[in-house]
């Protein structure tokens, strides 16, 4: 390992711009900089691949972290060692509210502490809160760009196959609850004691199979369809353009 380099993601310890946008896959990470001008590949190591260039002006750092919270939040520490002040989320989830449909994107104005690993860092009654300036870019982003969106909390769960122990999906139906996935919950807790900018923004690959579907009927979960590839592409440049917003008023400034 150089010296130069953070050991988990091997990402830059210094020169990195102050806005970031991280997903998942690797291969999407590679898809969201291919829109940006001037991106360049800056490190790959494990499931942490790492982009900078700009978009619209404005200097950014797209990264990815890979599938679940305990991974994906070393990143989002390293990220901020780097002297990353902004992180947003750009990621799939499966509907549970009513009227949420197939590529449809949600913003998280909240997360529910399901994530496996923020449990070990702070108490449970700890929130896990979207910055308000992120919610509202990434709303007025969405609106710009004609998106299908919906504002709500998510539910962050660490496990993606169901088990034996049965879940509250009747209980966060009831509240409310907008869409589940897994890594959110991670990154706004650790943006808040961090003091960072931090918001996300999950495009709807399906809805909760745990509970909510047959999967006889709809033929299970396929997130590999036009709708959600479409909503995909949809999502990033949103996302992009609210990192945007961000910092051409400020609002991300501390």
């Amino acid at each position: 390992m150089t010296a130069d380099a953070l050991p988990i993601s091997r990402i830059p310890r210094t020169g990195l711009p102050p806005r970031a946008v991280v997903v998942g896959d690797p291969a999407r990470a590679a898809e969201v900089a291919a829109l940006l001008d001037d991106g360049r590949e800056v490190s790959h190591h494990r499931e942490y691949r790492t982009f900078t260039g700009s978009w619209k002006g404005t200097p950014v750092v797209v990264s990815s972290h890979g599938v679940g919270a305990p991974g994906a939040i070393c990143l989002f520490q390293e990220l901020a060692d780097a002297g990353v002040r902004t992180i947003v989320r750009l990621g799939t989830a499966g509907a549970i509210r009513a009227g949420i449909g197939d590529g449809d994107l949600v913003i998280a104005e909240a997360a529910v502490r399901d994530d496996g690993v923020t449990q070990q860092l702070l108490p449970p009654e700890y929130p896990a809160f979207a910055t308000p300036e992120a919610v509202l870019a990434l709303q007025r982003a969405a609106v710009a760009a004609g998106a299908p969106h919906h504002r709500g909390v998510v539910w962050t769960r660490a496990a993606f196959q169901p088990g034996f122990i049965p879940l509250p999906g009747e209980a966060y139906t009831r509240a409310g609850i907008a869409a589940i996935e897994m890594e959110l919950s991670a990154l706004l807790v650790l943006a808040s004691t961090r003091g960072l900018v931090a918001g996300g923004i999950v495009v709807i690959d399906g809805a909760n199979a745990d509970e909510l579907v047959d999967v006889e009927s709809t033929g299970g979960y396929d997130p590999h369809r036009d709708v959600v590839a479409e909503g995909v592409a949809l999502g990033s440049r949103v996302t992009l353009d609210a990192v945007h917003l961000l910092a051409i008023e400020g609002d991300d400034d501390k």
